[in-house]
């Protein structure tokens, strides 16, 4: 596949709006992101944009990979939140060493990869590697994918102190989807559990995904990039709220076209002459620029360190960290209002706002999204004059 520019990978993930919407309740009925869309996706491109030039990808700036993503979730917020999580994987399985790279993309560069990183295996040492079990919930896309990353913590050497934490590289024949994502929203994401059974990980398909030292990255070797210089939480973390973004841009023409025609049952007036509605209305807009613009300014910071070589204080990568979260609260709370203002018609189903309401609801309860308890660990550093120890920045 020859290299496309930014701005034509943009324009393909725009030309599949109007598809992705037609296929919306498809996804959501079925609770997996339609084949055809898959396909869409990979045609264009889309899935290369992180992944090493080695195996055929872009290797951009993750401001390209966020425009994507804004773009796919004005059509539908669970093809963008599957997108973003396992957009971001060809991006990570950069970092392992290049035997674990040659496995994945060998004789298919076009392998997906999905992943929980729940750090729930239950892990023991053996020879060359690691005999893993465990059950898995949250697999965003797994159904479309061959390979999954899996989180777990090994065993602390004594006397050492350290980070324990691993991602565990596993192909589909290793582990099985148990089909049970029934939730309220992002139910097209197809997030099914992952159970596995006794299965052996080589060490050469492990990542010490949190350690920040060179030798936790050995593919840095032979991916060369600045790209690849990112801190993981820099990279994962907007990737699961980048697509609350381009929901609440999809919300504001959702419910322009919705409230438009709309007229009051009790006072015969029409709903976009509510000053309510105006107000709620130019709220999402502008709203709607500023995250977006906060948002590729924190890839073009963090991607500039990575060029400088120059490592960001924990505490400012905190900050960004918090102000990364708070995108699915706040643009929940903003469709909230646009919902509110379309009164009694806006309950009924055919309301294309219902569906995005209930994506971002569903989509700021992942850890990542928590505003809350990320709010309180900044605020408490900052106001006691400390360095953060969080590793997970």
């Amino acid at each position: 596949m020859t290299q496309a520019t930014a701005e034509q990978l943009i324009a393909r993930a725009r030309a599949l709006i109007p598809a992705l919407k037609e296929r919306a309740e498809r996804a959501e009925r079925e609770q997996t992101i339609p084949a055809e869309t898959i396909a869409d996706m990979q045609e264009a491109g889309l899935f290369r944009i992180l992944q090493p030039k080695r195996f055929g990808g872009y290797e951009m700036h993750p401001a390209v990979f966020a425009e994507v993503q804004f773009a796919l979730a004005e059509g539908c917020m669970s093809t963008a939140w599957m997108y973003g999580v396992v957009g971001v994987h060809p991006w990570q399985l950069g970092l392992f060493p290049d035997q674990a790279q040659q496995e994945v993309w060998g004789e298919d560069n076009s392998t997906l990869i999905a992943s929980t990183y729940m750090p729930v295996a239950k892990v023991t040492e053996v020879d060359g590697g690691y005999r893993i079990s465990g059950r898995w919930s949250f697999s965003t896309g797994c159904e479309r994918c061959d390979w999954v990353f899996l989180g777990g913590n090994l065993k602390p050497t004594e006397g050492k102190g350290g980070d324990t934490y691993r991602t565990f590289l596993l192909p589909k024949s290793d582990y099985r989807i148990e089909r049970n994502w029934d939730v309220i929203g992002l139910r097209g994401t197809g997030s099914h559990d992952i159970v596995v059974e006794d299965a052996f990980v080589p060490v050469h398909r492990t990542h010490a995904t949190n350690q920040h030292v060179e030798a936790a990255h050995p593919g840095r070797e032979l991916n060369t990039s600045a790209l690849y210089r990112i801190p993981f939480a820099q990279m994962f973390i907007p990737a699961v709220s980048n697509s609350c973004i381009g929901a609440l841009k999809g919300a504001t023409e959702a419910f322009r076209d919705f409230a438009t025609p709309l007229v009051g049952k009790n006072m015969g007036n029409r709903a976009i002459e509510d000053p309510n509605a105006q107000l709620a209305y130019a709220q999402a807009i502008a709203a709607y620029e500023e995250m977006r613009t906060l948002r590729l300014e924190h890839y073009r910071r963090v991607y500039a360190a990575a060029e400088s070589g120059e490592a960001v204080d924990p505490n400012t990568r905190m900050a960004w960290r918090y102000q990364l979260t708070r995108v699915a609260y706040q643009s929940g709370e903003l469709v909230n209002q646009l919902l509110r203002c379309c009164g009694g018609a806006g309950t009924y189903r055919k309301n294309p706002l219902t569906r995005i309401f209930l994506d971002l609801m569903t989509g700021r309860a992942h850890i990542a999204n928590n505003t809350d308890m990320f709010g309180r660990g900044l605020a408490a550093t900052l106001l006691k004059n400390e360095q953060t120890l969080d590793p997970f920045l």
